[in-house]
């Protein structure tokens, strides 16, 4: 599986899913540590928590444009995010 990290790390969508995957790890290793992860009460945690899972969804995702979870030969060369926009 090649990936080019560089780019992917210089991608937004890419970096605001892995800080929220990040914030869900974090809350759920002090969970299982006994701390209380509750920011305000039940139902506001639940909502940042579906908030959190939907920014990674959308952010952690592997290249559409391929087969499995590599990325093309193109997008291997690229330096940063391709443009869409001409």
């Amino acid at each position: 599986m090649k990936i080019n990290w560089k780019v992917r790390l210089k991608h937004k969508p890419f970096l605001i899913g892995a800080f929220a995957l990040l914030l869900l790890l974090v809350q759920q290793i002090g969970a299982l540590l006994g701390y209380d992860t509750t920011i305000y009460n039940e139902r506001v945690t639940e909502l940042f928590n579906t908030v959190l899972a939907f920014l990674v969804l959308i952010g952690v995702g592997v290249d559409p444009t391929t087969e499995g979870t590599s990325d093309s030969a193109q997008a291997l060369k690229y330096e940063k995010p391709k443009d869409d926009v001409k």
